[in-house]
């Protein structure tokens, strides 16, 4: 989650994605070639005509890591960095911003079936994942670990929960981060899987688990709200996360990465971090499947 991995992708997509071996993909190529495209233009000019039919930018989220994405207190209203920057970008699209709670592990697949136009729910930008989306990058973190307040375990590094319960969200590349170390481990973790961070802050409160790994914006406030953990300084993994667009949806990822590139210029972008305190992860330009667009 957040740096949440979409394990399951249509064996078909992958093939498509990998069939072309080695060097840039064609995805990267295209991106390319819509930023020359887009030269002159502003995002309200390259809006598909199918999206400025409706009105509306339909963006879906996966509530429950804040800042990125949460409600705001005592109301079912979306908020967080994600929430904000797709009104922010939709406002430059000249459309009425729309914003869904959905189960994370169902945002991809919703997105390929049409039910909205992009997700943003700190999603990292992998090569598995753009098997089936395009990413305008927006951000940048890494999973961090977190421990009960004062750390009673003595947890130092990944290598220290070897031997150890933690608990990792299901699907999410933290989860990855887990797997990967425990195949290091001469002494086996006991991976636990939640449904998301919060859920498994609860395992740790309760002693079940000593540990989990939650992206880095994410498990400071946390921390910072709750004053039951500690972070630990390290990040691992650490990336860009991105705005998925269908790759079938060329005209929409441009339109996208162009709004991006005017909240760049105008401080829209800056101001919405400045505003949930995670500027230090703003991206220097816009970037499209980890590539600068132009």
């Amino acid at each position: 989650m957040t740096k949440r991995l979409y394990s399951v992708i249509a064996a078909a997509l992958v093939v498509s994605a990998f069939a072309g071996g080695c060097g840039r993909s064609a995805s990267q190529t295209e991106a390319t070639e819509g930023a020359t495209s887009a030269a002159g233009k502003t995002a309200r000019d390259l809006v598909p005509e199918a999206v400025r039919k409706t009105g509306e930018l339909r963006m879906a989220t996966s509530e429950g890591y804040p800042p990125m994405e949460m409600y705001k207190k005592g109301t079912q209203q979306l908020i967080g960095v994600d929430p904000d920057l797709a009104a922010a970008i939709a406002a430059k699209l000249g459309l009425k911003p729309t914003v869904t709670n959905a189960a994370f592990d169902g945002l991809i697949p919703g997105l390929q079936a049409g039910r909205w136009d992009v997700v943003m729910s700190s999603m990292s930008d992998t090569e598995e994942r753009r098997a089936a989306v395009d990413f305008v990058d927006y951000f940048n973190a890494g999973g961090a670990i977190m421990v009960k307040k004062g750390n009673p375990e003595g947890v130092k590094t990944l290598e220290g929960l070897c031997g150890r319960t933690v608990v990792l969200a299901k699907g999410s590349s933290n989860l990855a981060i887990g797997q990967r170390q425990d195949e290091k481990c001469a002494k086996k973790m006991q991976i636990m899987q939640s449904e998301d961070a919060p859920t498994g802050l609860l395992s740790i409160d309760s002693g079940r688990a000593v540990a989990t790994i939650v992206d880095s914006p994410v498990a400071a406030m946390y921390a910072k709200e709750t004053g039951k953990y500690d972070v630990l300084s390290e990040q691992y993994d650490a990336g860009p996360w991105g705005i998925a667009v269908d790759r079938r949806n060329s005209g929409l990822r441009d339109a996208v990465a162009k709004a991006m590139e005017e909240l760049l210029a105008d401080g829209g972008y800056k101001a919405i971090l400045d505003r949930y305190g995670v500027v230090s992860n703003a991206v220097p330009e816009v970037m499209v499947n980890t590539k600068p667009w132009k």
